[in-house]
């Protein structure tokens, strides 16, 4: 296999590439340049994909079996849609990494593949779907944005050409935004240490590797469709990851689980201020069970969390990110309603 990565230097792009290359399969990426390392053995190609020219060059660049394109996030549909169309000659298929944000009921309702994705039409800029001042209805933008990608590349490619894949949220080794190496880092400080909600609460975080591979294997597959990229529901909890937390890092944290209403009473932030920590009913409750026929295996959340303090405690630094400031609860405030908790 021949196939060009789209971003390929960190975290989820980077675990792509290397398991690409571990397979012995001829591994191009297309970057630039600016975060991570591509890795050895790869073939770098640097360019903004939000530039024709460089679109073109690196199109010159081809044929590729697929397109693996972990690096359009932050990137409007409409240049999505350039790059697409610019590729589509000169691959064989492309898989793009979406997320369920993507869904218009993400967040509250139980989720299939099946399910409704928001409006987003191939062509939107940036602009498309931002919320007008004093809006108190749901957050679409960005899901509204990725639906938008995920037409682009359907638009160019076609359905049989094309897979979608939709994960929720990833973790492991190289993590950028920060919640689980905020985990680590709180149960490595040991003492009293707040937990959120109930322990058997279910959670469905996936490991980056296991999303690569099975990226790649939808890469070399002779089908298209969308998939809901995520640990079984039930199969994890949040009781499972903070107790991994405690036990990998050898501390003596004690977890102090406390209420949803006392943490909403005391406003602690949802999603951020305690990673992964969420009252809404249908966040860790989606469905990947197409994924698993397609051959999705995810590996045991605490194995991820195992190789996450490994990574960190031998001097792994993920790429510079502003998410991460965004998460974890001051020391203050933890005592604060550690001290309430106790009442």
């Amino acid at each position: 296999m021949k196939i060009l990565v789209l971003g390929g230097t960190w975290f989820l792009g980077r675990a792509v590439a290397q398991t690409a290359l571990n397979r012995g399969w001829k591994v191009s990426i297309f970057n630039r340049g600016r975060s991570g390392s591509a890795p050895e053995g790869a073939r770098t190609v640097r360019g903004d994909r939000t530039a024709a020219a460089d679109l073109a060059r690196l199109a010159a660049e081809g044929p590729w079996d697929a397109v693996v394109d972990t690096s359009a996030s932050e990137m409007a549909p409409r240049d999505v849609l350039a790059g697409v169309r610019a590729l589509e000659p000169v691959a064989g298929r492309y898989v793009y990494v979406s997320t369920v944000n993507a869904y218009r009921g993400w967040l509250n309702d139980v989720l299939t593949e099946d399910s409704e994705v928001l409006d987003g039409p191939p062509d939107a800029d940036l602009d498309y779907g931002r919320l007008p001042e004093g809006w108190d209805g749901p957050d679409w933008y960005y899901g509204r944005q990725k639906a938008g990608a995920e037409r682009a590349v359907v638009f160019a490619f076609g359905g049989d050409r094309s897979v979608l894949l939709r994960p929720g949220v990833i973790l492991g080794p190289g993590e950028y935004v920060g919640r689980l190496p905020w985990w680590l880092n709180r149960a490595a400080r040991g003492g009293r240490m707040l937990a959120p909600g109930t322990p058997d609460k279910t959670i469905q975080p996936i490991d980056a590797r296991d999303v690569a591979e099975f990226a790649l294997n939808q890469a070399a597959a002779d089908r298209g469709g969308a998939y809901n990229c995520v640990a079984p529901v039930g199969r994890e909890t949040m009781g499972g990851l903070l107790t991994a937390c405690v036990l990998a890092t050898g501390g003596d944290a004690q977890l102090a689980w406390a209420p949803d209403k006392l943490l909403l009473d005391h406003g602690v932030q949802q999603w951020t201020e305690l990673p992964l920590w969420r009252t809404h009913a249908g966040v860790w409750k989606i469905d990947s069970t197409r994924a698993q026929a397609a051959g999705l295996v995810c590996r045991p959340l605490s194995e991820t969390v195992v190789d996450t303090w490994a990574w960190l405690r031998g001097g792994g630094l993920p790429v510079e990110h502003p998410r991460w400031a965004e998460h974890g609860i001051t020391p203050g405030k933890e005592a604060a309603i550690l001290s309430a908790l106790s009442r």
